[in-house]
């Protein structure tokens, strides 16, 4: 029998502050910022103590993630209408018919086109289950990024493949 326990990142303080733009996007094509919150629910059998995960290690880890990206600028580094020239510790962008020189300290190059809240959720995931120590009975992950109460977007993994060898 499958299982899940659930993360609310609103009520836990999982949450980050951040800037971005998305290129091509009338309103969004600015660079403008969202105070984000991280949801997950991770689905598995319960272990020999009788939890899937416990609660303290799922929201340290996700913690960590926003923290990373915590009143950073996020730019998408796959985006071929986004120039990225990074020199001398400053992250040069030229979106937009605009150009940005921010401290490369005060930036997050995210491995997508756009730096959408989907990608975000797509990212978060993805450094999740880098960060974390999958165990046998942890079968799915599903992040969930609210771009503002009450909006969001989100993305699941099953992770039985993870398991093989």
């Amino acid at each position: 029998m499958t299982s899940h326990v659930e993360i609310d990142g609103w009520k836990n303080s999982i949450c980050f502050s951040a800037s971005h733009l998305i290129t091509g996007h009338k309103k969004c094509g600015q660079l403008h910022g969202h105070t984000y919150a991280i949801h997950a629910k991770i689905y598995g059998e319960k272990n020999k103590d009788d939890i899937i995960l416990d609660f303290s290690t799922i929201k340290k880890l996700l913690r960590e993630i926003a923290e990373e990206l915590d009143h950073k600028t996020l730019i998408p580094e796959k985006n071929n209408a986004v120039t990225i020239l990074i020199k001398e510790k400053k992250v040069e962008i030229s979106a937009n018919n605009k150009k940005y020189v921010l401290p490369l300290e005060d930036c997050v190059l995210i491995p997508f086109s756009f730096t959408t809240a989907e990608n975000l959720a797509e990212h978060v995931l993805n450094r999740l289950i880098e960060k974390i120590r999958l165990a046998e009975n942890i079968k799915k992950i599903e992040i969930c990024i609210d771009e503002g109460v009450g909006q969001g977007a989100g993305i699941e993994k099953m992770l039985d493949q993870e398991h093989e060898t």
